[in-house]
């Protein structure tokens, strides 16, 4: 039987909520200042639409890319205020524009360095003639930069076999296609598994469920654990220690890799001190004999039931996710505060950078979290309240370590599928899984996107 917790718990328990209450709060609130992800995903989903369009075969040419990828560009440059618009993203406007009066106000108005100054002589110079192949050749410099020089040389009359190339298209077309439909199928697919599911529920009268074995911890333990461990110092103190170190070892270090070595550093700090007052708790258990499976239930074996679950678990929780993300976009408005690593991801082309991150976010985060709150949070809360709460405030308390506002709705309905996992499979290893293959499907989109 545990004894009652004595009176430094509780004090360091109050303290360590009320400060993870001030971070969580100071987080969020931040989480407004920074910029969503969302509109440069669907700005880069247009410009590869633009590059694939003739290699998409015209029967799925409305789906898969719209009706007139130029036009759409277009019209989604116009509908950023002209003030935020880079020099690349003003040249592609003027470039796009229908009439010769737009173009010329638009490059009159901006201010260009090289090689975009010369493309910006080019246009405004430019009188309607069809494109020479000197004006293709000063057109060189741009084809780093395929979008640019396609719509470039398509706005100095250039025809399909001097400005796209048939290679980067097909290409293209393949990566839309996979970054659109194999979401599509999967939701779809999610939508029969859970109706399936939903009717065996009802069929059964109810769900039967596995035992779950909770550590021996009080919710002041649980407080100090995560609010203590995991928020206070993993969060704040651990940063303010490894800033210096991951700066050093950063030090002449190209930008791409020094911010994914700051990641995976980071990363690894912020779980330390959670872990060490994890094992200092488990430590304590010596009079108490561990139950059979283990504390945590990781149940590794037979692995192919395991990953069967995780599939399973990930293919339901997708429709709901992405649904709530499209409510939240339709009723409340895109509210920011994208998880900085998104947009890493989605600007780096260096392997080293991306094997630091796939790491960090593949393997690390998930194997931690679950580790966290649905291998020890979810089981003591259900123990305290019931499977239900602990199924809800666990998949809160882990949405709200994010820090983010704009994904706190999503990540609580993962946070919800991750927990019910949790309970019907009677396992913590799954759950891994699931958020491991969430992550590493969100990172390949990412990838797919990106340049």
């Amino acid at each position: 039987m545990r004894q009652d917790n004595p009176t430094w718990k509780v004090v360091l328990a109050a303290i360590s909520l009320s400060l993870t209450f001030l971070v969580w709060a100071s987080g969020l609130q931040e989480s407004f200042s920074r910029p969503s992800v969302t509109p440069k995903l669907s700005f880069r989903q247009q410009e590869m639409a633009l590059l694939a369009e003739q290699s998409v075969p015209r029967p799925i040419r409305p789906l898969l890319i719209g009706s007139s990828p130029k036009e759409n560009l277009r019209q989604s440059l116009s509908q950023i205020p002209f003030e935020d618009l880079g020099e690349r993203e003003r040249l592609l406007l003027a470039a796009l524009a229908p009439e010769r009066l737009d173009r010329d106000r638009i490059l009159n108005s901006s201010s260009f360095e090289s090689p975009l100054s010369k493309a910006q002589d080019i246009l405004l110079s430019y009188e309607g003639k069809t494109l020479s192949r000197d004006l293709l050749d000063s057109l060189n410099e741009l084809r780093n930069d395929p979008v640019l020089f396609q719509v470039m040389c398509s706005s100095l009359g250039g025809g399909p076999t001097l400005c796209i190339d048939p290679g980067l298209s097909n290409s293209m077309a393949m990566r839309l296609l996979l970054s659109q439909f194999l979401p599509l199928i999967t939701v779809l697919f999610g939508v029969i598994l859970l109706i399936l599911q939903s009717w065996k529920i009802i069929r059964d009268r109810g769900i039967k469920w596995p035992n779950l074995i909770a550590l021996p911890l009080s919710l002041t333990d649980m407080i100090i654990l995560i609010a203590g461990g995991f928020v206070v110092l993993g969060e704040v103190i651990s940063p303010v220690l490894v800033i210096p170190i991951t700066s050093s070892l950063s030090n002449g270090v190209v930008t791409p890799i020094s911010e994914s070595i700051k990641v995976f550093v980071g990363y690894i700090s912020m779980t330390v001190p959670a872990l060490l007052i994890l094992r200092q708790q488990i430590n304590s258990f010596k009079y108490i004999e561990m139950p059979l499976g283990g504390w945590f239930q990781w149940k590794i074996q037979p692995w192919g039931v395991a990953f069967l679950k995780a599939f399973r678990g990930w293919v339901m929780v997708t429709p709901l996710v992405l649904l709530t993300a499209w409510l939240m976009n339709t009723f409340v408005g895109d509210q920011g505060g994208s998880n900085p690593l998104l947009e890493l991801v989605l600007n780096s082309n260096d392997s080293l950078s991306l094997l630091l991150l796939v790491v960090t976010t593949v393997f690390l985060a998930p194997l931690f979290e679950e580790l966290i709150f649905r291998g020890v949070l979810l089981p003591v809360l259900a123990k305290e309240w019931g499977r239900f709460l602990g199924v809800i405030i666990s998949a809160l308390v882990f949405a709200l370590a994010h820090l983010s506002v704009g994904e706190l709705p999503p990540l609580i309905v993962l946070g919800l599928g991750l927990g019910l996992l949790r309970l019907t499979s009677g396992r913590l290893f799954p759950c891994v899984l699931m958020h491991s293959l969430w992550n590493g499907v969100t990172f390949s989109n990412l990838l797919l996107l990106g340049g």
